[in-house]
């Protein structure tokens, strides 16, 4: 199946962004002017090609993220694992499910907390990021960007991230 491809430039040079003073609501609700879809369109771009990179690690992109977790901070609730994906436990428990199955993972119930579940690595968890250290390297080769540039977008999609959150919450 032939996947559709972004080309890359969200508005094209003929349909300057409107001002702002004299813009109208049809100018500001066009799909290319969407932030929101930018980051879609590049989110999708990047899983696309993560699924080629880790197809050698038997991994998904979501199971990659809970691995960067656990090679990062150890043994963890699952609580606490959901929060530094920003997932729920009713999307992790899936994932975890599979890496489980996988045998990466496992979970058992807490001798501290019988109501928490603790995630840790198996020995074949452990030594599987050996054989990620190089996904990072050939992520920033595909994006095309410099050391410079990928650090600085991470720092400004963190703070929109912050800002949204923000106001996320003041709209609860």
């Amino acid at each position: 199946m032939a996947r559709q491809g972004y080309s890359g430039d969200m508005t094209p040079a003929s349909t300057p962004d409107p001002d702002p003073a004299n813009a109208s609501d049809a100018d500001w609700l066009r799909l290319d002017r969407q932030i929101c879809f930018s980051l879609h369109a590049a989110s999708r771009a990047f899983n696309g090609v993560y699924r080629v990179i880790l197809r050698d690690l038997g991994l998904t992109y979501p199971q990659y993220l809970v691995m960067l977790v656990l090679w990062e901070h150890g043994e963890l609730p699952v609580k606490k694992l959901g929060e530094h994906l920003r997932l729920d436990s009713g999307t992790l428990s899936p994932l975890l499910k599979r890496l489980e199955a996988a045998g990466l993972v496992i979970r058992e119930r807490s001798v501290r907390d019988e109501r928490s579940v603790e995630v840790r690595l198996t020995g074949e968890g452990t030594a599987m990021r050996e054989r990620a250290a190089g996904v990072p390297r050939r992520i920033v080769e595909a994006t095309g960007f410099d050391l410079d540039e990928i650090r600085a977008l991470r720092s400004r999609l963190d703070e929109l991230t912050t800002a949204l959150d923000a106001a996320g919450a003041e709209n609860e």
